[in-house]
């Protein structure tokens, strides 16, 4: 089986909430924040010693790509280590703030949606080869992604006609077309931009911006893992016939607003199917598919979980309270309004829905149920810590964060992108890193020997 480059983006919220009367804008909140990751180089987006970037995308939201990497677990990892990079910026970020007489408390939410509606996104790229028929892909695709919340939606309380509602995904009701190249006015299950990142004529990129944030390791795990696996079949000509729906915007709505799973949706030929259903007919083809050929061990835990969680879906979803995002804020929600005897529009109500997603440990009502043992991890924190500042040590992020590393040692101004690297100044040569597969990369270690010889004879 062909080898896969991952990776994850995500957007998160923020916001200031000062003690007394105070307005500050929150570019500048941010740009404390940046100045924890990046010494020096706000506003400008950076990469990190790690591989990964960080910058500021549209409406003011500091977001964190992961590092290139070759397999699940590690994009787990690494998802998760954005998560705690942003989280030790808080303490001096808000000292900062102080030092100017504006103290109060920053908060990051690893979420979807705020307060007034807008949406940001969780964006997951996939290497795919080239020569396969994109579109025959995305028609396949699209029954997948469209079902795939019921285990990774992050869940949504919302008021429709002024009463509230719970649903199972954030970015299902702003999702307006099958396909697009926008990430922002016509949001689209798939995204259609072509930046592969990599040789162009051997991959392209499959750029998803329909799935939630999720803070469950759990559901990160099975939301690459799942898509990968039917990505995989798909390409090796285990194709899915027949499962094509009839609109597949109205039906990631309406499965959305169902947390019962009960809800059938309408497919092109007129049978009509519940989420689960269709589920279930990738998970037949992608068996088929795994029992005829040699295929990365992974993908069998994957398997394996995917058919559990989807016998627990049917069964009863809260069977799911310790791994699937939105089965655990429902059961929270349900659990207080129960003790507290209010409704579930109490305001509260929906101060819990966001502080679910805080990723401050000793906040957020998530970490709060990990250290009770009530979310299921699959990655051990000193992994996640270690991600942090240490690259995949088998994709070309290693090569990248490497020389980031160097560079800030010998305190040298250099240029950074996904494929290329520069030193400015002495040795200024632009060097090409096309191969997302190679951790090592021979003319960029020519390049810091020669400067450390320099260095050493000056």
């Amino acid at each position: 089986m062909q080898q896969r480059i991952f990776g994850l983006e995500n957007e998160y919220g923020l916001i200031f909430s000062p003690n007394g009367k105070i307005y500050l804008p929150m570019e500048k909140v941010l740009g404390y924040i940046f100045e924890g990751l990046i010494p020096n180089s706000w506003p400008s987006n950076a990469f990190l010693v790690n591989g990964a970037r960080f910058y500021q995308d549209t409406g003011c939201h500091p977001e964190y790509s992961t590092p290139e990497c070759d397999n699940i677990l590690d994009l787990v990892i690494h998802d998760k280590a954005g998560e705690r990079l942003l989280e030790a910026c808080l303490p001096a970020a808000e000292e900062r703030l102080r030092e100017e007489g504006l103290s109060g408390e920053i908060y990051i939410f690893k979420n979807n949606t705020d307060s007034l509606g807008n949406t940001y996104g969780c964006h997951e790229n996939y290497l795919m080869r080239r020569d396969v028929d994109f579109w025959k892909v995305t028609e396949q695709l699209i029954p997948f992604f469209v079902t795939r919340q019921i285990y990774s939606g992050a869940g949504k309380v919302l008021k429709v006609s002024g009463k509230p509602q719970y649903f199972i995904s954030q970015r299902a009701q702003h999702i307006h077309e099958k396909t697009s190249s926008s990430t922002t006015s016509s949001r689209s299950i798939i995204n259609t931009r072509d930046e592969p990142h990599a040789d162009a004529e051997k991959y392209r990129r499959l750029h998803i911006i329909v799935g939630d944030s999720n803070m469950s390791e759990y559901a990160t795990y099975l939301k690459v893992g799942t898509a990968t696996l039917v990505l995989s079949m798909i390409e090796a000509g285990f194709s899915v016939a027949g499962m094509e729906l009839e609109d597949p915007v109205k039906a990631i709505r309406e499965i959305s607003r169902d947390p019962t799973l009960n809800k059938k949706v309408k497919l092109d030929d007129g049978r009509q199917m519940t989420a689960i259903e269709i589920q279930r007919v990738y998970v037949k083809r992608a068996t088929e598919f795994l029992d005829a050929q040699a295929h990365d061990p992974v993908l069998d835990d994957v398997l394996t979980k995917w058919v559990s969680v989807l016998d627990r879906l049917e069964e009863d979803p809260m069977q799911l309270v310790h791994e699937v995002d939105w089965v655990m804020k429902k059961h929270l929600i349900q659990s207080y309004t129960e003790k507290k005897d209010c409704g579930w529009d109490d305001p509260r109500v929906f101060l819990l829905d966001l502080q679910f997603h805080d990723v401050k440990r000793t906040r957020g009502l998530y970490y709060l149920m990990e250290n009770r043992g009530m979310a299921v991890r699959v990655v051990e924190e000193e992994a996640v810590q270690r991600a942090m500042s240490v690259p995949p040590q088998t994709t070309r992020a290693k090569v990248r964060g490497d020389f980031i590393r160097f560079a800030r040692a010998k305190n040298r101004s250099y240029t950074v992108d996904w494929t290329y690297l520069k030193l400015n100044g002495y040795w200024e040569e632009t060097i090409l890193c096309m191969d997302p597969f190679s951790a090592v990369n021979r003319r960029v270690e020519e390049l810091l020997s020669q400067v450390s010889g320099a260095r050493m004879y000056r």
